[in-house]
This record gives C-alpha cells, sequence and structure tokens, in this order.
C-alpha cells in the first residue's frame, strides 16, 4: 500500500498550481507598475516590472515594459538589454523591435537602429513612428558622415554643428559627445569641452576618451603638467588609444623645449634661446595658449639681438592667438617705441592700460603719447646730423657744417625747385640751432612742450640768415663761396664792402 502511495504523482498538481500563481503574481506586478507608470513614477514602475520578470521570465512584455520605462530614466543600455531579450523571447513583439531600435538610436547606432525599425515595418507596413525613425536613422547616419569628413578637413565648427544636430536625435551617444568636446578643446572653447568630458567621467570615470578630452582641454590651457597625468591615465584605461599617446609625447617635448628656451634666455644665450622657441614653435600648431607665449618669448629673445621687425612680428603672431596676451601687446609696443613707431606703440599701450589700470601701465601710455607728440614736430636733431646726446660743441660744428651745405648762394647756379629747397633746408638748419643752443629752448624741446608756450619761439619769423652772420662773425657783408679747384667744397670766404 505503501508503494502504490508512492506512485501517486503527488509533485506535478502543487507545480503547476504554482506555476499560475506566480503567473498571476506576475500580471499583478505588471499591473502596479502600469500604474506607477502612468504617474511617471518611473523608478516604482522599474521595481514592479522587475518583480513581474522575476515571477515569470519568460514574458517578453514584461521585459517591453521595463524597457520602456529605463528609456524614460534615460538608462538606454539598460533598456537596449530588455529589448532585446523581449524580441529573443517573441519575435513577433512589434514594440520590443521598435523600442530596440530607439536605444539604438539614442545611443548612436545608426544603422542597428534602421534594421530594428525595418523588422517593425514587416511587421507592420503602415507603422508612422516606425517610419519616422527609421528617417530619423538615415539623417544621423548622414550627419556622421559630415562630422567625419569635416574633422578631416579640420572644420571643428562644422563637426560641433553636426555633432549638435546628431545629439538631438542620439542624446546618449557618448561618442559623439567626446568628438564634440574634441572639437571644442580644439576650437579653445575649453570650459564647454571640459563639461562635456566630466559629465561622462561622472558617468563612467574610466572612459578613455573623455579623460583624453581633459588632458587636451589642460594641455591646450598650457597647464601640461596635469594635462600629461589626464593621458597617462587615459593610456593606462586604453593602451592603445593613438590620440592620447600623441598628445602626451607632444606635451612632454613642448614642455622641455620651452625650458630649454627659457634657460638658453635666463643664460643670455640669446641666439640659442631664439633657435630653441623656434622648434618649439613646430611642434603642436594647434596648442594656441602655449604657443602664444613662444611667439613672445622668442619676440623677447629677438628684441635682444636686435631683431626688432621680427620681434613685432612675433608679437602680433601671439595676439592672434590670444588677444588678451598683456605680455605681448606691451613688448610689442617696446619694439614700436625703439623702432619710433609711436602711433602703434600708443595704441598697444592703450590696450593694455584699459584692460589692466596700473600706474605703470599709465606711465608706459604717456611716455609714448609725448613721443608721439614729439615725433610730429621737426626732429632737430636729424635736421643737424646728431644724436640726442650730442655736446654743445658738437651742436656748433654740425650747424657750421649743414649751415654751410645749405646756405642759398652756394646754391645760386640751381634750377629754381632746388633753390626753394636749399632754402628751406637752410631756414630748418638755423631754427635746429637756435633751439638745441638754448639750454631752456633744448630742454622744453626734448620733454614734449610746446616752444612757443613761453620762450618767445616763433619758426615762421625765423630769419636764418641772422643766425648765420652772428655766428660766422657777424660784419654785415657780403661772402661768396669758392669753388676754385684748389678749394675743398663749401669753403667760404667773405668780402667785406
Amino acid at each position: 500500500m505503501a508503494a502504490v502511495d508512492i506512485d501517486v504523482p503527488v509533485e506535478t498538481e502543487p507545480q503547476i498550481y504554482n506555476q499560475e500563481d506566480m503567473e498571476r503574481q506576475a500580471e499583478g506586478f505588471k499591473e502596479q507598475g502600469n500604474a506607477f507608470y502612468s504617474k511617471k513614477d518611473y523608478s516604482e514602475a522599474f521595481n514592479y516590472y522587475t518583480k513581474a520578470i522575476d515571477a515569470s521570465p519568460k514574458n517578453a512584455s514584461y521585459y517591453g515594459n521595463r524597457a520602456a520605462t529605463l528609456m524614460m530614466l534615460c538608462r538606454f543600455r539598460e533598456a537596449l538589454e530588455d529589448s532585446q531579450q523581449a524580441v529573443r523571447l517573441d519575435d513577433c513583439f512589434m514594440k520590443g523591435h521598435l523600442r530596440e531600435g530607439k536605444c539604438h538610436l539614442s545611443l548612436g547606432n545608426a544603422m542597428a537602429a534602421s534594421r530594428c525599425f525595418q523588422k517593425v515595418l514587416e511587421l507592420e507596413p503602415s507603422n508612422r513612428e516606425a517610419q519616422q525613425e527609421n528617417k530619423n536613422a538615415t539623417t544621423l547616419l548622414e550627419f556622421e558622415r559630415m562630422a567625419e569628413f569635416s574633422f578631416e578637413k579640420r572644420d571643428f565648427r562644422k563637426v560641433v554643428y553636426c555633432m549638435d544636430r546628431a545629439l538631438a536625435l542620439a542624446s546618449a551617444c557618448h561618442r559623439f559627445k567626446i568628438l564634440k568636446a574634441e572639437c571644442l578643446a580644439l576650437l579653445g572653447r575649453y570650459p564647454e569641452a571640459q563639461s562635456v568630458a566630466s559629465d561622462i567621467l561622472r558617468m563612467d570615470s574610466t572612459n578613455a576618451d573623455a579623460l583624453y578630452v581633459r588632458g587636451l582641454c589642460l594641455y591646450y590651457e598650457d597647464c601640461i603638467d596635469k594635462a600629461v597625468q589626464f593621458f597617462v591615465q587615459a593610456l593606462r584605461m586604453a593602451p592603445d588609444h593613438e590620440k592620447a599617446r600623441l598628445a602626451c609625447r607632444n606635451a612632454k617635448a613642448l614642455k622641455a623645449k620651452k625650458e630649454e628656451g627659457n634657460q638658453a634666455f635666463k643664460n643670455c644665450n640669446y641666439e640659442a634661446a631664439y633657435q630653441l622657441y623656434t622648434e618649439a614653435l613646430a611642434i603642436d600648431p594647434n596648442n594656441i595658449k602655449t604657443n602664444a607665449k613662444l611667439y613672445c618669448n622668442r619676440a623677447t629673445a629677438g628684441a635682444k639681438l636686435k631683431k626688432l621687425n621680427q620681434a613685432i612680428e612675433d608679437c602680433s603672431s601671439a595676439i592672434k592667438l590670444d588677444d588678451t596676451y598683456i605680455k605681448a601687446y606691451l613688448r610689442r609696443a617696446q619694439c614700436y617705441m625703439d623702432t619710433e613707431q609711436y602711433e602703434e606703440a600708443v595704441r598697444d599701450y592703450e590696450k593694455v592700460y584699459q584692460t589692466e589700470k596700473t600706474s605703470d601701465h599709465k606711465h608706459l601710455l604717456k611716455t609714448a603719447q609725448m613721443e608721439l607728440k614729439k615725433s610730429k614736430r621737426k626732429d632737430y636733431y636729424k635736421v643737424l646730423g646728431v644724436g640726442k646726446n650730442a655736446t654743445e660743441d658738437e651742436i656748433k660744428k654740425a650747424y657750421r657744417k649743414r649751415a654751410l651745405m645749405h646756405h642759398p648762394d652756394r646754391h645760386s647756379a640751381a634750377t629754381p625747385e632746388v633753390q626753394k629747397e636749399e632754402e628751406k633746408k637752410f631756414k630748418e638748419v638755423g631754427e635746429a640751432f637756435t633751439v638745441l643752443s638754448d639750454p631752456k629752448k633744448k630742454m622744453r624741446y626734448d620733454n614734449g612742450h610746446d616752444l612757443e608756450d613761453d620762450c618767445g619761439f616763433d619758426g615762421r619769423d625765423f630769419d636764418a640768415n641772422n643766425i648765420f652772420r652772428a655766428f660766422f662773425g657777424g660784419h654785415g657783408g657780403g661772402f661768396t663761396f669758392d669753388s676754385s679747384p684748389d678749394s675743398g667744397p663749401g669753403n667760404v670766404f667773405f668780402q667785406f664792402g
């Protein structure tokens, strides 16, 4: 009897009963999940759909519902897995294919998304949502192609434009975000680039591409040591990351070459410093801030070597790369001063003073303005052919030479035009001597003051002949220039009446 009892299939009926009970329970969890989904409480909806799946793991619709919830929570990778599981369980589950396609699209997988939407259209040819999403996938592919072409052409603005449009369709695509961030860095928009990279690193701290972009921003902001740390970390996560390897190599080379140049300059080896800065500039044309500093450094070395025009060009190159670089404006202004290009110097000093209103910058501006004012007057030193530090005797000798050279009697046989020009020069020589031979007038002239203010000097009423006669004896008689073969040029003797 006992054996007969054992043969009774006592386990079969309870097992069927438990499976049905679990399915009913799963359906209840699904309904609760639906209720929370309707209230937009997606976290609770997710919990109940998960309970439904645990109770009945072979039901495709439960995975589909949880996928929809995960999509609302922007957890597209997990949603993709649930969508794929749903269609594995039921290949005719149209919503499952549609959701899988949407997840692929959000993650930037346009080709995979298109295949899913095509499957939906096979199941339901008139499905408008699938038709539209398939068009979106095609559009996404086009933006990808445009971005790739533009990146090769180094049209980084166009790449950013394409990625913005692409991300409107594929908001969860890290690849698009990284490409946009890299191009923002290459355009010098470092805060924007860093923000994008940091957002990705918050979600995935091991993302080698995001680490590379963070390093790139620091590198381009001339924080080379910190940049190298990020490049090394990126290579640790992805040893074959070619961009990180190249950037790391450039960063180290640029730092080393710049430091060599600085050391050569400190050692007063300006030729070597100039050459080292030149070599450093060839390492990475994209590094705007560092290259701006290198141009300015080379300009400083060039100025020491008296290569003033090249120094001005280097400063201009630095300013073109970074128009906020005060040192480059100051260096260029000094070079303009040294080459007597005072208007340009004033313009640069004005720019500096507008940016940084310091007493030093104000003094530099005033000095340049004074030199500009002085430059617009007659340069009496040039008229006499002497330096600004000429002695009283040098000024007298220069006057004697120039006065004899330009005296009208010496050019009496010349054309009227030549006579007029020489007469003008003769008068200027007299003016120059009158001013530079008078200590008070000379001091005011050197300081840039107007001589008419309180010295009583008026060049318009000036008589150069009076000065000439006074200088050469003041006898009141006539004089002629001896042009005989035995006499040297410019010899003069006086004939008294």
